[in-house]
């Protein structure tokens, strides 16, 4: 198992280490609680080598979010297994404070859905988009972003 200690700035500045997994289907230990730094602890899965989900990573780190990524061949079924529609599968999954966020989903997109704490599964950006976090330096344009759960999937914001 290879680690790698990645340090990066919370909330307000705060600096939050972690170790991250670049081998292992588990999230790895923390070392500074992301919760006592103020950051919102993210845990992504990703085909192993994606450099757009490396971005994205850093993009939710610059926003305040502390981000753990571990790489998994099988992302896409774990996606399925966790709830997300077949046809509406990101380039990566995530779990933030209970919700499956996949794909390159905008963090103030995110970040409404921490407010909200809407009664669903989760949130996705499928495929790809060219104008998204992760694959464009900043998001421009639309980006459509559907809600998932037991009631079905439903257009979640139009941002």
């Amino acid at each position: 198992m290879k680690m790698v200690l990645a340090v990066t700035l919370g909330i307000a500045g705060a600096a939050t280490a972690a170790y991250v997994a670049t081998d292992r289907e588990t999230p790895s230990p923390v070392i500074a609680s992301a919760a006592a730094q103020g950051a919102e602890p993210v845990t992504i899965w990703r085909s192993p080598g994606c450099g757009c989900c490396d971005a994205y990573a850093e993009y939710l780190r610059a926003e305040g979010f502390a981000v753990n990524v571990i790489d998994d061949r099988d992302f896409d079924q774990r996606s399925i297994e966790m709830g997300v529609p077949e046809r509406g599968i990101g380039c990566h999954l995530a779990m933030i404070d209970g919700y499956v966020v996949s794909g390159l989903v905008p963090s103030e997109i995110i970040e409404r859905l921490l407010d909200e704490r809407p009664d669903i599964t989760g949130i996705t950006l499928p495929g790809m988009p060219g104008n998204a976090p992760g694959m464009a330096p900043a998001k421009t344009g639309t980006l459509r972003t559907y809600a998932f759960g037991p009631e079905g999937v439903a257009v979640y914001s139009d941002e």
